[in-house]
């Protein structure tokens, strides 16, 4: 609860998005224990309602709290150096074939204790909180066995249960091949839907399963063994698709209900009218597009055209998109993609919280009865959020209804 338990909070003369628009006039934004009590227009703020609350702020911009709905926070080591391989012309796709890109981590993340991954990943999950994330998704994807992926998503859970944010904990087994099964995918496959699944279902670890269909991953048929076994334990499903190639992994996710397709340059029309019959998310990636010099800009206007929601994300991680600044992903969401900076926001609220199942809890959203997951900025405008890549803008983050940073009143 904002200030004293028994006192509702008031933020007032805000402008006010509230996950999907800008309020053209002043509000009045009321929490109350762990929720929002009520959201107005500053003309029906009587003076009884103020009385009593306690005023926590008043004027600059509010938000719902960022979602960053698609992250690879633990993971082991560094991918400096194929950074400096890439700015030399070497492509993805062939460090990944040198026995590079995600199975590099994979060896230092299996050579890492729990405790160690937790102690690198909080720097990590702390900066996304700094810049006004209060819920984010963590895939693993870097342990490929049984065992390293489960160590992968109980660091995950503990970061959760340690910061004041909500960590949504995504399986991500069929990430990559490990080196162990490098002739043989199908017996992998197996492994992740006999053995990973299962286990990760069965000590509540996992709160959906992701799959990479890709050229240098696995294939559509194969990923597609791996979200049969997720929904055989009740779990829903999400894909990196699309990202290099179009496999039609869009398609095929979304005829399975998937959460999200993730990445989704190479989506084509048929894979946008699969998404909107579906339902489902088309999470944009700008951080992974920027880093990698990609050219193929995902379909936008097709995307739009369509009322798909599309969701903005950091896709943070050590080699495709080693950033962990969210508010930059608004920026370049814009700039490269050629978003609004309102679907840039709402992407980053209301279409990040549907991408992860949790829009029906009112997350993403100011509404009245929705979580009080909240950011005030110093800004004088939504826009300006995206408009300009400058920290510090942050007055309050409020997680739950409790204030966790406050820049305002240090």
């Amino acid at each position: 609860m904002a200030g004293n338990p028994k006192t509702p909070g008031l933020w007032r003369d805000v402008v006010l998005f509230d996950g999907h628009d800008t309020r053209a006039e002043p509000m009045a934004v009321v929490v109350e224990d762990d929720h929002i009590s009520r959201v107005m227009p500053m003309t029906e703020l009587d003076r009884d309602v103020a009385a009593g609350c306690r005023e926590m702020g008043r004027g600059g911009v509010m938000t719902p709290g960022l979602v960053d709905c698609h992250t690879h926070l633990v993971f082991g080591g560094s991918r400096a150096d194929e950074f400096e391989q890439r700015l030399e012309g070497v492509s993805y796709e062939e460090i990944a074939r040198r026995g590079g890109g995600i199975l590099s981590t994979v060896r230092a993340t299996r050579a890492a204790s729990e405790d160690e991954l937790f102690t690198q990943a909080r720097p990590r999950l702390q900066a996304l909180m700094a810049e006004g994330v209060t819920s984010v998704e963590i895939k693993s994807g870097y342990g490929l066995t049984v065992a390293d992926e489960l160590k992968m998503l109980r660091v995950a859970r503990r970061l959760g249960e340690s910061l004041p944010v909500r960590v949504v904990t995504t399986l991500l087994g069929a990430h990559a091949l490990p080196p162990e099964y490098r002739d043989d995918s199908d017996a992998y496959i197996e492994l992740v839907c006999r053995e990973m699944i299962p286990a990760a279902a069965e000590q509540g670890l996992a709160d959906a399963v992701d799959v990479f269909c890709e050229k240098i991953a696995f294939s559509v048929a194969q990923c597609e063994r791996v979200f049969e076994a997720a929904e055989a334990h009740g779990l829903p499903v999400k894909a990196h698709a699309e990202q290099l190639s179009n496999l039609g992994g869009s398609t095929m996710a979304a005829r399975h209900g998937a959460l999200s397709a993730d990445h989704i340059e190479y989506l084509d029309e048929a894979g946008v009218a699969a998404l909107r019959e579906a339902g489902s998310v088309a999470v944009l990636l700008p951080g992974a597009f920027h880093t990698l010099r990609e050219t193929r800009l995902p379909p936008i206007e097709a995307l739009r055209e369509a009322s798909v929601p599309m969701a903005i994300a950091t896709d943070a991680n050590p080699g495709s998109s080693p950033l962990f600044h969210p508010t930059l992903m608004l920026n370049f969401a814009c700039t490269l993609f050629r978003l609004t900076p309102r679907e840039a926001l709402a992407g980053m609220t209301a279409h990040g919280a549907r991408a992860l199942g949790l829009h029906g809890q009112g997350l993403g959203r100011i509404e009245a009865g929705a979580p009080a997951d909240l950011c005030w900025w110093d800004a004088e405008s939504p826009a300006a959020l995206a408009y300009a890549v400058q920290p510090g803008r942050l007055r309050q983050r409020i997680f739950n209804g409790e204030v966790t940073h406050d820049s305002a009143h240090a």
